[in-house]
């Protein structure tokens, strides 16, 4: 099955974000451009853009792209910050974040986790 993954992402934008009231137009610009496939296992992609979390490894989740929006819309960034994240995980949320603002620190206690998402 081959994926169009932009159109993907567009369509997660428009049906998943836009549509339960996600507004700002940086957060929803920042999760249209952030491949979230790419910080998934590769048989995960075809799922990469559906409204759920997906495992990726350590028993841990990468969060459903609407909770992503919700908790970065929140932080009402307005580019020139720096920002802490606890819990890297997968690091799309700190990818996403990384638009939207000057820096981005990112922890993850758990080393494979640490370890794939340096190399995304």
């Amino acid at each position: 099955m081959i994926v169009d993954y932009i159109q993907a992402r567009e369509r997660m934008v428009q049906e998943q974000l836009v549509s339960r009231g996600i507004k700002d137009p940086r957060v929803l610009g920042a999760m249209a451009k952030v491949p979230r496939h790419l910080f998934l296992e590769d048989e995960l992609w075809d799922q990469a853009y559906e409204d759920h979390p997906l495992p990726i490894g350590a028993d841990q989740t990468i969060s459903q792209p609407y909770m992503v929006a919700l908790m970065v819309e929140a932080l009402g960034l307005k580019g020139t910050e720096r920002v802490l994240e606890v819990g890297t995980g997968s690091g799309y949320e700190a990818a996403v974040l990384g638009e939207l603002c000057a820096q981005v620190f990112s922890v993850e206690e758990v080393e494979d986790l640490a370890l794939k998402a340096r190399t995304i």
